[in-house]
């Protein structure tokens, strides 16, 4: 789908497909005789009163030069004639699926009078091609006969002259993250018998390849042991998929500013080993990678914005299988940091990944550490599937993530991480073990990677009840795409 910016007259042009947004109070997006009188009668009929997401389609009258008007509400506006910024994703959100299901074949949306209390035109912009890219996404290569694609080919994001600037820095931040969400949302949702981990590092591969800016490294089995990761290698003893640690390097910036690290848990199937799951539901343990997912999304994006950062990428890929040579609860096993950690579950295998990827990114001298995982169950029933999980050994770093969370709408919330919390860790047998029992199973979890990044700022994100939905809805959100994407653009 094409977007792009402009500066028109509504009623001077033909649309195919005319959207304005319209208040309680009847005041429309844009100044038109004609319109105001026709919004004045649809109120007095009782069909739209403009409520936030409210939507109503209407063949027009010769007199509005469009063959079709959609109205969509917005809610109350305040003294100052603006709305929140609630009532507007309301409202863009009804604007996409409607652009969904429309026949038009293009689309003219007219920004010009929807005034947010607390957000400019570019974020006004960008949540709107986000919306819209995100509903029309289509999962279907997998399929014999392909979704009946989405009639709209072109949306002009309509507004004044003053505001185009704006608009038009939005519309790319908008495309790049659509971009990104649904590299995402495709890794997530192929089955584990396509995406394994050899297919995620082919695809880290592609993100490189004729791009002067990201460079690929790959570590076989052979290159982990040789590293001291027995925790990693822990996870794919029982898998004849090889585990693969997938290293993006990405150089925006000059040599000498410190790199963000991004590091994803790519189990691209979980079967929880010999602790092995209930069959039911266990066919969306493909999505247990979808932290991995996220951060090759987020490396899509940074690619297409060309953001002046430097940035790698880890991923810490793996299956989770129970043959002959799988770890067996009880077992210990020695971590790249010289840890002992003894395995009293082997279904709590993302931590065992990413221990030891936290240990490896030490080397780059990270300015910052953000881990993303799909990690614990207790995660979802915390919070549901509203809220990211984030835990942080920095109070700033905290911060920043909660804002940029706040501003994509991409929400986490900060967990604590307490000292009270390790002793549920203690091992008679090693260093560490790798649960801590079924109370606060979120937070010990982020207790255990904690003791692998005392070393740096860290933060760690558990995605468990975010990264998918289940049921008719079934599959990956693209989250927290957009979220890490916001939190490297207020870096620059």
């Amino acid at each position: 789908m094409k977007f792009i910016v402009k500066s028109a007259t509504f009623g001077k042009q033909k649309d195919a497909l005319a959207v304005i947004f319209v208040s309680i109070d009847g005041t429309a997006s844009v100044t038109n005789k004609a319109l105001d009188q026709l919004i004045s009668a649809v109120f007095k009929l009782g069909d739209f009163n403009g409520l936030a997401g409210q939507t109503l389609n209407i063949s027009c009258p010769e007199s509005l030069n469009c063959d079709r008007l959609l109205m969509i509400g917005l809610g109350k506006r305040n003294a100052q004639e603006q709305v929140t910024e609630v009532q507007y994703l309301k409202a863009i959100q009804s604007l996409a699926t409607s652009c969904k299901v429309s026949s038009a074949k293009d689309a003219c949306i007219y920004l010009n009078n929807t005034n947010i209390d607390t957000r400019d035109y570019s974020w006004q912009t960008q949540q709107l091609v986000e919306k819209v890219l995100y509903s029309q996404y289509r999962f279907d290569q997998l399929k014999s006969s392909k979704s009946k694609p989405v009639s709209i080919k072109k949306i002009s994001v309509v507004c004044t002259r003053a505001q185009q600037k704006q608009a038009m820095t939005g519309l790319k931040i908008g495309n790049a993250i659509g971009s990104g969400s649904s590299l995402c949302r495709d890794l997530g949702n192929f089955p584990g018998n396509v995406c394994t981990p050899t297919y995620l590092a082919k695809e880290a591969k592609r993100l490189a390849r004729g791009n002067k800016q990201l460079s690929c490294k790959i570590l076989e089995e052979k290159d982990m042991k040789t590293l001291g990761m027995g925790s990693l290698l822990s996870v794919s003893a029982g898998s004849d998929e090889p585990a693969k640690l997938i290293q993006l390097e990405y150089k925006g910036a000059a040599k000498s500013q410190q790199p963000i690290v991004l590091v994803g848990k790519g189990i691209t199937f979980d079967t929880g080993g010999i602790s092995l799951k209930p069959g039911g539901g266990m066919d969306e343990m493909k999505f247990d990678m979808c932290g991995a997912a996220s951060v090759l999304g987020t490396m899509q994006t940074l690619i297409e914005l060309a953001l002046p950062l430097n940035v790698v990428a880890i991923v810490a890929a793996s299956e989770n299988m129970p043959n002959g040579n799988a770890t067996k609860p009880g077992d210990v096993v020695t971590s790249m940091s010289g840890k002992t950690i003894e395995i009293l579950n082997t279904d709590a295998e993302g931590r065992l990944v990413l221990c030891d990827a936290l240990t490896y990114v030490e080397r780059f001298k990270p300015a910052a550490v953000i881990d993303v995982a799909t990690l614990t169950g207790a995660c979802v029933i915390a919070l549901g599937k509203h809220a990211t999980g984030m835990y942080s050994n920095s109070d700033a770093l905290a911060a920043e993530l909660l804002d940029a969370g706040t501003i994509s709408g991409d929400k986490a919330w900060r967990m604590p991480l307490w000292d009270e919390y390790q002793q549920q860790l203690k091992s008679n047998f090693a260093d560490i073990a790798n649960i801590g029992g079924r109370e606060a199973g979120s937070i010990t979890a982020a207790c255990f990677l904690a003791r692998f990044a005392d070393k740096y700022d860290w933060a760690h994100l558990d995605i468990a009840g975010t990264a998918w939905l289940s049921g008719g809805q079934k599959g990956s959100t693209g989250r927290p795409v957009s979220l890490l994407v916001q939190y490297l653009m207020n870096k620059v």
